[in-house]
């Protein structure tokens, strides 16, 4: 058969008008510089084909394969220009490495953040990561340093596993975590720090508004799970759950912002013995913690600053705790309601540094001496995203057991046994709680 005679000049006229629209408003969607040089080449011969004088279907042919090649290279544009599969490249750094419709998306997956606040950390430590060429090796870049530390606490993979996606060996990713941990230390000196000035006074508005007028805020302690340790004593780390751990107590305010942090005493430390080590306690007892204006209460009480415990803190006259047991009236009821509310907030915060910065939530092989300083270190990346107003998956405080059961992740915060001894607190101390009680139940 002559396929000359299959389709006639009108056809093949009609085709090629058709295909020149569809070309010609891709072009005007997407931009002449958007278009690669091979593609524009190939557009041309095509719209030129109906005045070709030895049209046939062979031209037709071709037109539908040009069209077909100009979709493949992407020069017609998608209604939901997205990913929707993941790329294969040389591995996550170079993935991070790449900038297109997926770059934020993939920043947040691997390291918590998005690539604005990524470059803003990087350059801030720059100063401190970059290395000399030497004869012998061209120095790591400090972006990929940098990437690789925040990799390793967001995923929690060991050396072995990590360092390969980077492209870098073991002992590189070593020495990349304790600089970056260094460099971060000491490029975000005051990130974590006691409320003053505007800061304070937000502070306090908040807790006011919530009932509790003069607070500073929640105090809590959390389990940092851990491998048994070299060369020492096993015991002294397990916890009342028998798990292997290190103790971290943290203060925070009700925009989730950590104002203080303490870390590095075994699990089976009592949260009360660790806020008497710490130089919280010094600092309250001698004055120096709480220094703004006094206020007053019912029962003419007069409070300079307090926070929020829980019932493994004895009643004191800076840390008010819930009145607890079986039998309350209304007003102790209703303290306890919103003390346990605004107390919330050191779960939520233990919670997103966690779920965020997953090394520190399962158990895992590591330096006995770096640990608290990393363990500062991502909370100041902690209040470093809240500033930044990075949302967090509530998703990642959710796990699949092997039985498939989805359940919530542990935080390490285990509830208190028993209600302390009330023997160690001073009248002073449950007058305190019995104002803000009465004070909470006249409004």
């Amino acid at each position: 058969m002559d396929m000359r005679h299959a389709v006639s000049k009108a056809e093949r006229t009609a085709v090629a008008v058709a295909v020149s629209a569809v070309l010609s408003r891709c072009q005007l969607e997407r931009g002449e510089g958007r278009m690669r040089a091979a593609i524009h080449a190939r557009r041309k011969r095509t719209l030129q084909s109906p005045s070709v004088g030895g049209d046939d279907s062979a031209t037709i042919c071709d037109v539908v394969l040009q069209v077909c090649y100009a979709m493949g290279c992407g020069a017609f544009p998608r209604a939901t220009p997205r990913w929707w599969m993941k790329r294969r490249t040389g591995g996550t750094w170079e993935d991070l490495r790449l900038c297109d419709d997926a770059t934020a998306d993939y920043f947040r997956e691997k390291l918590r953040m998005s690539p604005r606040v990524f470059r803003e950390i990087t350059e801030a430590l720059s100063p401190c990561l970059e290395r000399r060429v030497t004869f012998y090796k061209e120095p790591l870049q400090p972006d990929q340093i940098v990437a690789y530390a925040l990799y390793r606490w967001a995923s929690g993979e060991t050396y072995e596993s990590g360092t390969c996606s980077f492209g870098i060996g073991r002992s590189s990713g070593l020495v990349a975590v304790r600089d970056v941990t260094a460099a971060l230390l000491s490029a975000f000196p005051d990130k974590i720090s006691w409320p003053t000035g505007l800061q304070k006074a937000v502070v306090l508005r908040a807790f006011a508004d919530k009932g509790f007028p003069n607070c500073h805020g929640c105090i809590d302690c959390t389990h940092i799970f851990i491998d048994k340790p070299a060369n020492c004593p096993g015991e002294d780390y397990y916890n009342r759950k028998r798990r292997l751990s290190v103790q971290a107590q943290v203060i925070v305010d009700l925009n989730l912002c950590v104002l203080d942090v303490f870390v590095g005493y075994s699990g089976s430390c009592h949260d009360v013995r660790i806020v008497h080590l710490s130089s919280l306690w010094a600092r309250a007892e001698e004055g120096e913690l709480f220094t703004g204006p006094p206020v007053m209460l019912p029962f003419g009480v007069r409070t300079d600053g307090y926070l929020l415990g829980d019932n493994g803190y004895p009643p004191s006259e800076w840390v008010v705790v819930p009145y607890s047991g079986v039998s309350q009236n209304p007003v102790e009821m209703r303290f306890d309601n919103k003390q346990k509310t605004a107390r919330g907030a050191v779960e939520r915060v233990f919670g997103r540094l966690k779920g965020m910065w997953r090394l520190f939530l399962r158990s895992h092989k590591t330096n006995m001496k770096m640990l608290p300083q990393q363990f500062v270190v991502i909370c100041i990346l902690h209040n470093i995203l809240i500033d930044a107003s990075i949302p967090f998956d509530e998703n990642l405080l959710w796990e699949v057991r092997p039985d498939g059961v989805r359940r919530r992740v542990d935080l390490g915060m285990d509830p208190p046994v028993r209600q302390m001894c009330m023997e160690s607190s001073t009248g002073d101390a449950l007058i305190l709680r019995d104002a803000l009680a009465e004070r909470m139940a006249a409004q």
